[in-house]
């Protein structure tokens, strides 16, 4: 099945991927119950895009709004069982390539997950260098500094900086699956089946919430545009209006705050390298003097090791959130993969209908 019209255009200069131009006209022949279901679907889908603009572009940095954003997709993702469950559509109606496209779809998205799991968990791994480095320098506060001790912990700090640049082989893949995702996007005709055309709008509608939140989060981990796809979509969805607008804000974010050169684009890792500056540039500035001038205790010092110690945390604690609701979204697409092929099973081995 193809859309009714798609049409390939000029990629913006900042964004370097291919998009479709999705267009369809709202299905006259549907009855009212199934109307209402669409309807009610695609609401509810504009207002997970309402909920998800932030107020300003920067905040798609911080690691609240992908904790966020990640809620959104197990939201709508939730809702297309729910849909299924209502439409009474049983497995065994579904044509084969609305199964493939839900499985291969899946797939992708499982597949992403992993990557953002395998991301966190890198950064989540160097928060052991930034407690060790806080704790010498907490325990050595009391007229106990050494710069034997400032050395370890200075080794400590500049070693999470040196693992922060590395990236995850699975995070630089997911370019390719989004544009996977992109290029199979399509919302066609289905004359044999009324219900099978809103089960397709709705996964349409899902897949390229999917297409711009997956892009954006993997973005800022990055620190680049390319896996971000740029795409338009017909205004006679429901929710056009929420996903154009929460679209131009995380466009706006990526272009403005996340291309600037670092090695992150999070903000709350963007906070600790700011105090790892802030305290390498300390250290280096004593020098050999740092018994004498930091043990009988120093105000600058002393708001290093705060500093350190309370963006730190921030970020664990984020990035624990973050990961937590990254696995809860894997389990949400797997289970629903997981009962499709379960149906499936089941209706294979029901004798064939004639």
């Amino acid at each position: 099945m193809s859309g009714a019209h798609e049409t390939h255009r000029n990629v913006l200069p900042f964004f370097g991927n291919p998009f479709r131009v999705i267009r369809h006209k709202r299905s006259s022949h549907l009855s009212p119950k199934l109307a209402s279901l669409l309807a009610s679907f695609e609401q509810t889908l504009a207002v997970i895009l309402q909920k998800l603009k932030p107020k300003d572009a920067s905040e798609i940095q911080t690691l609240t709004w992908m904790k966020n954003a990640v809620d959104g997709l197990s939201e709508a993702h939730s809702q297309i069982a729910n849909l299924i469950t209502d439409l009474e559509f049983p497995v065994s109606d579904w044509e084969e390539k609305w199964m493939d496209i839900y499985l291969d779809s899946s797939v992708k998205l499982l597949d992403i997950c992993l990557a953002l799991s395998a991301e966190l968990a890198r950064l989540d791994q160097g928060q052991l260098l930034l407690q060790y480095a806080a704790h010498v320098l907490v325990s050595s506060e009391n007229n106990n500094m050494t710069a034997e001790k400032l050395e370890r912990a200075h080794k400590s700090v500049q070693e999470w900086v040196g693992k922060l640049g590395l990236r995850s082989s699975k995070l630089e893949s997911c370019t390719n699956i989004l544009n996977g995702l992109a290029r199979s996007l399509f919302t066609g005709k289905v004359r044999s089946s009324a219900k099978g055309q809103v089960l397709l709008q709705a996964l349409y509608g899902v897949k390229v919430v999917m297409i711009l939140i997956g892009g954006a989060l993997i973005s800022v981990l990055s620190g680049n545009s390319a896996p971000m796809v740029e795409m338009q979509v017909s205004d006679n969805f429901a929710w056009y209006g929420a996903f154009n607008d929460l679209k131009s804000t995380i466009y706006e974010g990526v272009n403005v705050y996340v291309l600037k050169g670092k090695t992150s684009a999070v903000k709350e890792v963007e906070a600790v390298e700011a105090s790892v500056r802030n305290l390498n540039e300390l250290i280096t500035r004593k020098g050999n003097c740092v018994e004498k001038e930091l043990k009988l205790g120093s105000t600058e010092f002393e708001k290093c090791i705060s500093d350190l110690k309370e963006h730190s945390e921030r970020l664990r604690v984020g990035l624990d959130l973050l990961s937590k609701r990254v696995e809860e979204f894997f389990q949400v697409v797997l289970s629903g993969r997981d009962a499709l092929l379960c149906n499936l099973r089941v209706c294979d081995a029901k004798p064939v209908k004639s």
